[in-house]
């Protein structure tokens, strides 16, 4: 079985990336992406990002999660930290994640540390999820082995029993990760493959700008 996949074309001209319209801080620039991504309309979950990590087996994976916040220091989610991807940051805190909104012709590449953040933020984040999103991640043994789906809506049925009309808090097992960037990559989409790439690397306080080759 093959199939030839050569003849996808695709011709980007929506916009340009050029110093002139770039500013000294990489957050700025992540920001106003993500307000024109979210004006387009053009995407159902804007925030849905890769994290890509090295796994205990020292492979790479990527898994898109959804990105919950974002500030002057870095970009959160949230997650088990028992799950496949908890212990691959546990044992090697150096992540990337990255952005590809296609309405836009336009990626971010982010190279960071991710840090667990404090507890009573992810407290504050638990609180604020629908009750059944609070027991999904009590229920769920993330990244481990289970016999089937019944499984699951098993557990489901007896944790929402158990904690009707009781306060549900968050395990200490979950919670949100912050990833630092130290590198930030902007990639626009431009007419014969001359794609626009400015990258922004952490160097003391300050960011260094560079152009890249397509």
């Amino acid at each position: 079985m093959h199939k030839d996949l050569g003849d996808y074309r695709k011709t980007y001209e929506k916009s340009e990336l050029v110093e002139t319209n770039i500013g000294d801080n990489p957050i700025e620039l992540f920001q106003k992406w993500f307000y024109e991504t979210e004006a387009s309309e053009g995407i159902d979950e804007p925030n849905a990002m890769t994290v890509s990590t090295i796994g205990l087996d020292g492979f790479p994976k990527s898994r898109v999660v959804l990105l919950k916040k974002y500030t002057h220091e870095g970009f959160i989610f949230y997650t088990n930290y028992e799950s496949e991807k908890g212990k691959a940051i546990a044992n090697n805190p150096n992540v990337c994640i990255s952005f590809f909104w296609p309405n836009m012709e336009r990626q971010i590449i982010i190279k960071g540390k991710a840090e667990k953040i404090a507890s009573n933020l992810s407290d504050g984040y638990f609180e604020s999820r629908p009750d059944g999103s609070k027991l999904g991640a009590i229920v769920s043994d993330q990244s481990s082995v289970i016999a089937s789906r019944e499984v699951l809506e098993t557990k489901l049925k007896s944790l929402e029993a158990a904690y009707q009309s009781k306060e549900i808090k968050r395990p200490d097992f979950w919670g949100g990760f912050i990833v630092k960037p130290i590198s930030m990559e902007f990639w626009q989409g431009r007419p014969n493959r001359l794609h626009d790439r400015i990258r922004y690397t952490l160097e003391a306080i300050d960011w260094k700008i560079e152009r890249l080759a397509p």
